[in-house]
Parts: C-alpha cells; structure tokens; sequence
C-alpha cells in the first residue's frame, strides 16, 4: 500500500497536465487587482468630478450672494450659501465615499473653496489598500471685462424733491445708488452706506475699468472737454450792438519851414530891430480848408542883426511855416443799441451762416472782441470773454460755465432714419474749422437779450411782447439773460484709483432746470463712441483689447421744454433752429421733438457695430405710460428697463446692472 502512494505521487510529479491549474491559481491575484484597481480608479474619478462640480458650484454661488460686499456680511451668509450649494451637487454618500469635507473662505474678492472626500476600495483591498482619499480646490471671483460705463443721469429741478411717501430727496438717492454700483463695479469703498458691506482690492492692473458722465438738465455742460479748434470763431446770439455819434476834429498831419534871408542897406542902427522887420515882411498865422484838408501858413523875421557898412545894413532870416491837418474821428459817444440776431466774431472770417437759422431782417454783425477770446493760445479754455454790450456800449465780461450750443440740424418732425444735415445728431462726426456748421458754439447767457415790442422790459419767462422785429433804442434796460440751467460738468471716461475723487464727483451733482432728454443721451453716447470724437482713446484699451460699453440712462421721468429755455439750440421763441420759422413753438412742439430726438438716438447706439448696452432706468411715480413705453423701447431689450418707484428700488436697480455687468468667472 505505501508503495502505491509513492508509485502514485511519483506519477504526479512526473505528470505535467495539472499545471494549467497551478499557473491559474497564481495569476488570479495580480488579475484581481489590475481589474480591481479600474473599478476603483474609476470610482474614485467619478467621486473626484463630482466632487470638483460640487466645489464650484459652491464658490460661484458664494461669490454671488457676496456680490458687492463681504465675506462676513449678514452672519457669513455668502458662505453658508457656498456650502448649501455644495451639498447640493453631491449626496453625503455618493458613488460609496464618505468623510465629505469642503470649506471656503474670501481673499480680496476671490472666494476660494476646498473638498475632500474619502472612497473606500473593494477589489483593490486584495493588495492592502482600503481606502483612499480625494481632493480637489476651486476660485471664483467677479472678474470684469474690459469695461466703460456711462452715467447718464437727470438732474433737473424735479430731482430736487422727494418721492410722495419716500423720505429721500430723488438727488440724494440717485447719488447713493451711483455710489453703491461703483462699489459693486470697482471694488472700491466709498462714503455711501451700501448694502453687503465694505468691498475691498479693487479690480487689480490687468483689466480697464472706466467711468463717464454726463448731468443733463436743459443743457449739459461739456465745453471743456473739446478740443478749442471744435468750437466755432464765429456764432450768432440774440444779443444787442451799440450804434455810436463820433465827433471829428483837426488832426496835424504835417509841419514845413522854409527859410530866405532878407538884408536892407543905409538903414540907421537904432531902425534895424524885430519889431521894424516883423512889420515889413512878417504874415500872421492863416489858415485855409478844403473838403478835410487844412493848411495854415505864418511867416516870422528871426536872427534880425546890423553891421555898419553901405550906410548901415540891417539883416535877417525870414522863416514860412506850412501847417497841414485832415479831419479825423476824435472820439465817439454812445448813441443807440441795436437788438436783434447779432454774432460775435472774428472780423476777418467769412460771415458763415447755418442753414437752419432763421433768416431775420435786420442782422446785425458784432465785431471787435469775439468768441475766440475764449481760446487760450496753449490750447486751454479761458474763463470768458469780453464783448461790448454792457451800459452805454461799455465792454462787459461774460463768464463761460462750460454748456454749448449744438451745431447744424434739421427743422422735421421725423427722423427715422436721422437726416444727413442733421450734424448734430451725427456721433462720429468730427469737426472741421473749415466749416462751421460741424462746430459747437459757447452758450453765453448774458450776451442774451429778449427784445421786446414796447420799451419796457419783459418778464424772462413772459413771451407775450416778444418781437422777431430788430430793435432800436437807448434803453439799456432790455430783459437780458434768458431762463437757464447748466448742470455739473460732464466727465469723460476715465479709472479711479480710489474712490474719493469718484464720491466727490457725485456729491457735487445739483438738480435744477428743465428736462431735455435727447441732448443728456446725445453726449453720454458722443463721449463714449468708440469711432467718434475720441476714437484714439475709445476705440480699444491701451493694450489693444476689446471693450464692453455700456450707457446706464436714469431719468425721473416727463419731457419739460419751454419757449423760453436758453438750450443747446438757442432761444427757441427766437431761434427756431428746430421748428417752423411762421410761428413760435409751443411746449407740446418743443416736447415732441425732444422725445422724437431721443427716440432716434436710443435706435442709433443700439445699432453701434462695437455694441453698446443701454440700461435704462425711469424713478419715481410722475411718468406717463407713453413716457415709460418709450423709455422701455429705448433700452437694449425690456430686460434693460427698471421701473424703480422709491429710493430702495432704485438702489435696487442700479445693484442689478452692477451684478450683470461684474460677469462671474470661474479662476481654477
């Protein structure tokens, strides 16, 4: 038996058919873990991903809800949004892990999350792993693109009172909520208590940040923003030129001796004297005229000597003197004043006259001191000029605040599409001095005088004795200066470092005047037009990069226009640059064709090819439905428009354009 149990094993070793068996057995453990270490990779990718998806979801989300402010404003809640957006992205278990850990914190601006989670093995337990654990980390932060905004905001007489029920002054309002964007914007803290806290860092050196504005009431005040070679050396004025009585007088214009010696002889020494020979050959001063010519002549003996010789000789010089004189202006003594369209100009130019003026009898040209005297000789805007239409023709000096008049336009009731001739319309057209129908003019409110059919002087606002009529008389007392408003200077596009220049800026907008929408839209669009005015500077940043443009338009609402208005186009009782020349305009007139303008200008940035985003925002509860209808249609889309009915909602507002202009970015 014991040696069929050798005899057997020996068989076995010898026999080489099991060993099919043995190598299987041995393979199947690094099998076991190459098949199980894709399973579990695979797990492990799967939980890593959703675990990156879950991280940034939470930092977007985060950094959403912080907005404008803090990490730690309203108890953390930016951060317990970040975590409930975590959580719901990933399950607590999923795909089998457990451990999950995120956390977020903020560092100028950036939110910045972390997560972990840990995956248990199955297959790969075979090779001593159990478990293994996976980690990933997100950004996310409010980064802008290159960016230019333009303010253009109402600030006419009605921003000065509150809304029925709201405690705020409409200005007081409007300023807190352009301050509280520019915080969201900029990332810079300003004076204005904003909701969400204090931002802080700013939006660093590699993206270019700008803001612009333009205050528009009647007028807006951009003069000092152009070039001086924009404005015009010649403009016309509803003003007044002094008729003067010169006196005349005779003015020496030459003076000739001409000297003959004289001698007599046998004269006794005790005769030869001046006297003797002044009676004999002497001629007292005469004088004769002709026409504006004058001549006197005199003839004097001098150097009347004797000498004893040929009986006494008496000798001496006799001198003719020839005087001329012509007639000349001595003076002048004021007589009359002229009141009619005037210009002030430059006496060598070519007296240029719009196409659109209206064509009065009686045009007076005022020459001697001209609106170039405005012009600095290094480039620079003086303070204002001087013309002679103070007391009795005296030289006055009329201070320029910085409002224009605008150039040539059209008289029509439509413009759709905007006429060729209409230049004032035109945003990219930029100014010729060889023609000055593409130039501005100074708005100069006291070279204004309202002439009157009666000798007494007018109300500013009473149109009833108006006259188009040329006027003569010695009364200096003729209403002057028109009703006018010129707003807080307009600003350019340009980066603030800080915001102290920015609040203060703000802080000096003044409500007052009527409202003229179309020349507040027309200049926030002609200061940011990217092929226009200042194209070198618009156009693309410094580095070459594309810009995106915005105009965030903000009005209190209704159209406001009087005859009576010193505007952008003139007087508009006497100027009638925009409506017809057989009647004056009436406020419904002027009102249409304010909101025809604007409705065209809103249709022309739309349509700029470079893209500008119009925002538009109606305050208050005073405006009409055709008013808010059109204020919709002139935003981008209706989505653009925020009908914001107290201070809250038009902090509101502005605080929804910020969020949508700060476009979320995932960092990492």
């Amino acid at each position: 038996m014991a040696g069929e149990d050798r005899s057997f094993m020996a068989r076995l070793a010898r026999d080489v058919r099991g060993n099919t068996l043995a190598i299987g057995a041995a393979a199947m453990i690094p099998l076991i873990g190459m098949v199980g270490g894709g399973i579990d990779l695979s797990r492990m990718y799967i939980v890593k991903t959703r675990l990156q998806h879950a991280c940034d979801a939470g930092a977007l989300a985060g950094r959403k809800a912080m907005g404008g402010g803090t990490w730690a404003q309203s108890n953390y809640a930016p951060r317990l949004q970040a975590e409930r957006f975590f959580n719901a992205n990933i399950a607590p278990n999923a795909y089998g892990s457990n451990s999950i850990i995120k956390a977020y914190s903020e560092t100028a601006g950036k939110v910045s999350g972390t997560a972990s989670a840990v995956v248990p093995m199955t297959l790969m337990r075979v090779l001593g792993r159990t478990q293994e654990t996976v980690s990933v980390a997100c950004d996310a932060e409010m980064r802008l693109p290159n960016t230019d905004i333009m303010f253009v905001l109402d600030t006419t007489g009605s921003m000065a009172r509150p809304i029925p029920g709201d405690s705020d002054i409409k200005i007081d309002a409007l300023k807190k909520s352009v301050k509280c964007f520019f915080e969201i914007v900029a990332r810079l803290d300003t004076d204005a208590e904003c909701s969400g806290g204090a931002p802080s860092g700013g939006t660093g050196d590699q993206v270019q940040i700008r803001f612009g504005f333009v205050p528009y009431s009647t007028n807006v005040n951009v003069g000092r923003l152009l070039k001086p070679e924009w404005m015009a050396d010649n403009w016309y004025y509803q003003s007044r030129w002094p008729s003067y009585t010169t006196s005349y007088g005779w003015v020496q214009t030459g003076q000739k001796p001409d000297n003959q010696s004289a001698s007599r002889t046998n004269v006794p020494e005790n005769y030869c004297t001046k006297a003797n020979a002044q009676a004999l050959y002497g001629q007292p001063y005469r004088e004769t005229e002709s026409g504006n010519t004058k001549t006197g002549t005199q003839t004097e003996v001098t150097n009347v000597t004797w000498t004893n010789t040929n009986g006494g000789t008496c000798s001496g010089v006799i001198v003719t003197t020839t005087t001329t004189f012509e007639r000349r202006p001595t003076g002048q003594t004021f007589s009359t004043w002229n009141y009619g369209a005037t210009s002030a100009m430059d006496p060598q130019a070519p007296d240029h006259q719009n196409a659109n003026r209206l064509p009065l009898n009686g045009w007076t040209r005022l020459d001697g001191t001209r609106v170039p005297g405005l012009k600095n000789s290094d480039g620079t805007w003086a303070s204002g000029l001087v013309l002679p239409i103070g007391n009795d023709g005296a030289d006055r000096f009329l201070t320029w605040d910085g409002c224009v008049e605008e150039r040539q336009t059209v008289r029509t009731t439509s413009y759709t599409p905007i006429p060729t001739d209409a230049k004032d319309l035109d945003l990219e057209l930029t100014p010729s001095s060889a023609d000055v129908s593409t130039q501005w003019g100074p708005v100069l409110r006291y070279a204004i005088f309202q002439r009157s059919s009666r000798s007494t002087s007018p109300a500013i606002t009473n149109t009833n004795n108006w006259s188009l009529t040329p006027l003569q008389t010695n009364d200096n007392g003729i209403a002057n200066g028109p009703n006018y408003f010129c707003p807080t200077a307009a600003r350019k596009l340009q980066s603030y470092d800080s915001a102290t220049d920015f609040d203060n800026y703000v802080d000096s907008l003044r409500a007052t005047g009527n409202t003229y929408h179309d020349i507040g839209l027309l200049w926030g669009a002609r200061l940011m037009w990217p092929t226009g005015l200042f194209r070198s500077e618009n156009e693309y940043t410094d580095r070459g990069g594309e810009i995106d443009r915005h105009i965030i338009f903000m009005t209190d609402g209704e159209t406001e226009t009087q005859a009576y208005d010193y505007t952008a186009y003139g007087l508009p009782w006497f100027d009638r640059r925009q409506t017809s020349t057989n009647s004056a305009p009436n406020q419904t007139t002027l009102n249409d064709q304010v909101n025809r303008r604007f409705a065209a200008l809103c249709t022309a940035i739309k349509n700029n090819p470079k893209g500008i985003t119009l925002w538009v925002i109606n305050f208050g509860n005073g405006t009409g439905s055709a008013t808010k209808t059109r204020l919709q249609n002139c935003a981008t889309s209706p989505d653009y428009f925020f009908d914001a009915s107290d201070s809250d909602e038009l902090e509101a507002a502005f605080r929804k354009i910020a969020d949508d202009i700060s476009q979320l970015r995932l960092t990492k």
